[in-house]
């Protein structure tokens, strides 16, 4: 498999990849990553460091539970660290015809649950 330059991708046995470009992670099952669907959102840190990589597993989670019966949806998460907090896109691939109307709402209210946010950010602190 080929890879862009400057892109590490690190296949996991669970089967997702994480490809990390400079300070962005994205979070994929297959490759390339796509977004047809997706929506964002910034999660203010405060200041604290959290780990990307968990906290783009507990979104894709998140989202798979919300549109897993979107048939043809294969989620992914994109992470990037910002001066207001950590910025995420998360969507993913459509392999079928789909109510995107419907799948564009459910995405934004997943990314903008407040209980879903502080989970998302206490799960992913850095452990000292």
């Amino acid at each position: 498999m080929t890879r862009a330059a400057g892109h590490q991708e690190r296949g996991r046995r669970d089967g997702w990849h994480l490809l990390r470009e400079g300070g962005v992670l994205t979070l994929t099952r297959r490759l390339p990553a796509r977004f047809d669907l997706s929506a964002s959102t910034v999660l203010p840190t405060g200041g604290r460091r959290v780990g990307r990589a968990r906290l783009a597993h507990q979104i894709r989670q998140d989202v798979w539970r919300r549109l897993q019966g979107l048939r043809g949806f294969m989620p992914a998460v994109r992470i990037e660290q910002g001066a207001e907090g950590v910025h995420v896109t998360a969507g993913g691939a459509l392999d079928a015809a789909a109510p995107l109307s419907w799948a564009q709402a459910a995405l934004a209210e997943v990314l903008a649950d407040p209980a879903c946010r502080a989970r998302w950010i206490r799960h992913a602190e850095a452990r000292s």
